[in-house]
């Protein structure tokens, strides 16, 4: 038998929706392209975010529908910091590549 639980107190039916979730890195805001899509966005840019690549449209038989993707800026810090380590990391081997062949009978190219 599962222990029995206290109901919420009044008002917080939902005390998980209530608390605070953290920012996603990463959004696409989608939706009709009118007023509310573009509140939201501005929303979005008021909380932080930034845009991310061009907006992307189409038609769905009816309406016009947007997307937007935003990012946080840390995001793309720790991004371009992941990348660097990576790139670092990367054992690189002194002799460039298509040296020597030359005497392989192969011509380069500029």
């Amino acid at each position: 038998m599962a222990p029995a639980t206290e109901p919420a107190p009044a008002g917080q039916e939902h005390p998980a929706q209530d608390l605070p979730q953290e920012k996603l890195a990463y959004r696409l805001i989608t939706g009709p392209d009118d007023r509310s899509f573009c509140e939201r966005i501005s929303a979005a840019l008021a909380d932080g975010y930034v845009l991310h690549g061009s907006p992307a449209a189409t038609f769905n038989g009816s309406s016009v529908i947007v997307a937007q993707a935003v990012v946080l800026p840390a995001a793309i810090a720790s991004s371009d910091a992941a990348v660097a380590t990576a790139v670092d990391e990367l054992e690189f081997d002194a002799e460039f590549p298509g040296e020597g062949f030359e005497d392989e009978g192969f011509e380069g190219h500029a």
